[in-house]
């Protein structure tokens, strides 16, 4: 009989939609756990992508897995780092509108979601321990006692369901009884670099026993303010886990969880990359500062040979690494939580498990926006959030049936606080602060009919229902520099002077609420023509609600926030599934989505908003391969393409005299959707002495050009770039120390922006990757 771990690793890896290969790597057993590095590569990996045991080459599934000891091999240490190796993923990190270090943007396929701030939903879910994480923030983190980790790509409607119209990415932690083992692990590196990990499995007797981790990650940042000699981009974050587990008897199992992580940083990594000189907000600082020659009105800036900390021009631009800013630049993050799994194998066909969880996210990021001396627009944003989940899950097998049927509530509050001193003629700041909530259920059910040993049939359904409410409290407060006076009890009206409105209220403080409700479902059809090669078929929905935007610099129509509808996506799917021959695994998947009511960050004045901007087809392949044609010897590849295109544009709805900006044609890309990306790592293990290994390692990582934002600004976009890393490990029985070099040919390449250049404000700020820089690490298990 498998074991009740093998039961929770395996519901925890994919959902029977999409179609991705999965590496080569074993679900780890209680008695006798297997690694990627250890195993026989012919023996056959065991998943339970639709909540039963299967073989990863019978299941018409998508996904990517990656255990803990192939993301050391392959040189991965945080989130961010999984689309070097996983086709058709964007995974980046630094809020740009949050300013937080931690905020992630995630895109599988050309669907995710670019504003990391509370208000609107992640486009892609990110799982851990089965757990579903409600912001973006806290999503870019380093690699925590990792199992394993799974990349599901397109809808996830059916068994995951809440945000993972894109797809969804799953953490799962090692377990205490699991013979995980212990380690103690340190590392040192350029830039200052000074980690510890540490984890430890406590046995305690039969039925109990426990697990705990922990470490802390210090380094300095690579990029230099010469205001205060402030770097930003630096790491200071320490970490710690535990697990309880308790089976009373082999139908029942117990787990505890609880985790805490807490990063306290200097600012992200922004610097200037381009200025509107004709803004209004460029000009109007300009002249007040005693720029030669600015003038307002008309806006003009001119051009000046040299840096002058009074003038809004390109001169402000002091390289790649060099940041101008004044602004207090800052990012902290507390994120803290505990689960508790329950799993009862009630008979041979039938099992129940429950999953409840609450957790508490606090966190903080500050920016000068503009990145220059003056006073055009920059960020204050703090937030606190707490959420519940409880899911319930019956899992069925009766005989050619096997099936699930669940339910999932999620609720949360959050409570954000936004300063935003903003350079208009009067100079100024925005205070807003915004209580949002979310309600959520599901009802859920997917089904296997086995109708001969070659050919399956699976279909599921699942139910949404989703409310979302705001209530805030909104004005500008005039001249910069005052305090923050009383609650205003008077509306600003609609339309008023520009180019802001002073001490009157943007919007009432009435509490707004929409409801959104959906049916997603999924399909497949799979044939095993011989016993090395397996084709499906398969249909999935996605489906992610709508909400309100909750940043204004002016009254909106009717002091009401501007709210945006649910988005959808439909995707076809065929692939197959092959060994065609020993060691070697190949496997590709062809899909097409139909993607509507996309929701994209549009200008409203200086404000970005979220709109609904219509609807585009994106079609793309995927191919990943696993090969070890010698004992020590082993190549891993990957390879997509995307191809995407607006059907229709939605306009924005007008506003009185202020139109959106930077917005989506049918000419237009979609964010973070790079038509090619590929993915080449080889390693060779030489052996000598007693017990002794060198095994070098080199990776490969191409991504071809792509834009940022929906409006495709061209000053924020990356070129086509190639990164090679490199390492070298050295190793004896239980004991590694392993050098690598990320980087290698320190390539110049961004990882994200934001453009304001159509606004009053006319700034563009970009982050650049890290230069090269190298990593030496000394393990031992025991």
């Amino acid at each position: 009989m498998k074991t009740k771990l093998n039961v929770l690793l395996k519901l925890s890896c994919v959902l029977p939609v999409g179609a991705i290969w999965c590496a080569p790597v074993m679900a780890q057993s209680a008695d006798a756990p297997e690694t990627a590095e250890s195993r026989d590569d012919d023996q056959e990996v065991i998943v339970t992508a639709r909540r039963r045991e299967e073989s990863l080459q019978d299941a018409p599934v998508a996904v990517t897995v990656l255990t803990g000891e192939s993301l050391e091999r392959q040189q991965l240490v945080s989130t961010t780092d999984l689309d070097q190796v996983a086709p058709n993923l964007q995974f980046a990190t630094h809020g740009t509108l949050t300013g937080n270090n931690s905020a992630a943007q995630v895109f599988i396929r050309g669907i995710g979601q670019t504003d990391a701030t509370p208000a609107v939903d992640p486009g892609v879910g990110l799982y851990i321990d089965d757990v579903y994480m409600g912001r973006s923030v806290g999503g870019a983190m380093e690699f925590r006692d990792i199992a394993s980790i799974q990349v599901l790509r397109g809808p996830q409607g059916t068994l995951f369901g809440r945000n993972t119209i894109g797809g969804a990415v799953l953490i799962t932690t090692n377990l205490p009884g699991t013979n995980a083992g212990s380690r103690f692990q340190v590392g040192a590196g350029d830039d200052n670099l000074v980690e510890v990990f540490a984890a430890y499995d406590v046995p305690i007797s039969e039925q109990w026993s426990a697990r705990v981790s922990g470490g802390f990650r210090d380094r300095d940042g690579y990029v230099t303010r010469i205001f205060d000699g402030v770097d930003l981009g630096d790491e200071h974050t320490y970490f710690g886990q535990a697990g309880l587990r308790w089976q009373p008897d082999p139908s029942l199992d117990f787990i505890l969880r609880a985790d805490y992580a807490r990063e306290d940083e200097n600012g992200s990594p922004f610097v200037f990359r381009a200025i509107n000189e004709r803004a209004v907000f460029v000009a109007a600082q300009s002249v007040a500062a005693g720029c030669p020659g600015a003038t307002f009105p008309p806006p003009f800036v001119p051009q000046t040979p040299t840096r002058d900390p009074r003038c809004g021009n390109d001169a402000q631009a002091l390289g790649p690494f060099t940041n101008g800013g004044t602004y207090p630049a800052t990012s902290s993050l507390e994120n803290y939580g505990a689960s508790f799994v329950a799993e009862w194998e009630a008979s041979a066909a039938l099992t129940l498990k429950s999953i409840t969880s609450a957790r508490h996210l606090e966190w903080s990021g500050t920016r000068d926006a503009d990145n220059t001396p003056l006073l055009i627009l920059h960020t204050n944003y703090t937030s606190e959030s707490d959420q519940f989940s409880q899911e319930l899950q019956a899992l069925v097998e009766a005989g050619r049936f096997h099936g699930v049927i669940g339910g999932y509530y999620f609720d949360e509050e959050t409570f954000d606080r936004v300063i935003v001193p903003v350079g208009n003629p009067g100079t100024s700041y925005d205070t807003q602060r915004v209580s949002l909530d979310t309600e959520a259920w599901a009802a859920f059910t997917q089904w296997t009919f086995d109708v001969t040993d070659a050919l399956s049939l699976t279909a599921g359904i699942r139910y949404t229902d989703e409310t979302k409410g705001l209530q805030g409290i909104l004005f500008n407060v005039a001249p910069a520099s005052a305090p923050e006076p009383a609650i205003p009890t008077a509306l600003c009206p609609f339309n008023g002077p520009p180019p802001t409105q002073t001490g009157c209220l943007f919007l009432s403080t009435d509490r707004f609420e929409q409801n959104f409700t959906a049916w997603t479902g999924s399909a497949s059809v799979q044939y095993r023509f011989s016993p090395a090669f397996m084709a499906y078929l398969s249909w999935s929905q996605g489906f992610k609600s709508g909400g309100f935007n909750q940043r204004y610099n002016a009254s909106p129509p009717g002091n009401a926030p501007i709210g945006f509808g649910a988005e959808q996506a439909e995707t076809w799917e065929l692939g197959f599934k092959t060994n065609p021959a020993r060691r070697l695994r190949f496997n590709a998947a062809f899909f097409t989505t139909s993607y509507d009511d996309i929701q994209l960050t549009y200008r409203l004045g200086v404000v970005p908003l979220l709109f609904n901007a219509g609807a585009a087809t994106i079609r793309g392949a995927e191919f990943e391969l696993d090969w070890v044609p010698v004992t020590d010897l082993r190549f891993d590849a990957s390879l997509g393409w995307l191809d995407t295109e607006f059907d229709s544009i939605i306009d924005p709805p007008p506003f009185g005299p202020v139109t959106p900006t930077a917005v989506a044609t049918l000419d237009s890309r979609l964010p973070f959707t790079p038509e090619w990306q590929a993915h080449l790592g080889a390693s060779y293990t030489f052996r000598f002495g007693d017990d002794w290994s060198l095994t070098p390692r080199l990776d490969v990582s191409y991504t071809s050009d792509q834009f940022f934002d929906a409006g495709n600004s061209p000053e924020i976009a990356q070129d086509d770039v190639t990164v090679l890393n490199a390492g070298v490990t050295l190793a004896q029985d239980n004991w590694r120390v392993a050098l690598n070099v990320y980087n290698l040919t320190d390539e110049l390449y961004p990882t994200a922006g934001t453009s304001s250049l159509t606004t009053a404000s006319g700034y563009a700020e970009i982050i650049y990757a890290r230069p090269r820089n190298f990593r030496v690490t000394a393990t031992i298990d025991f």
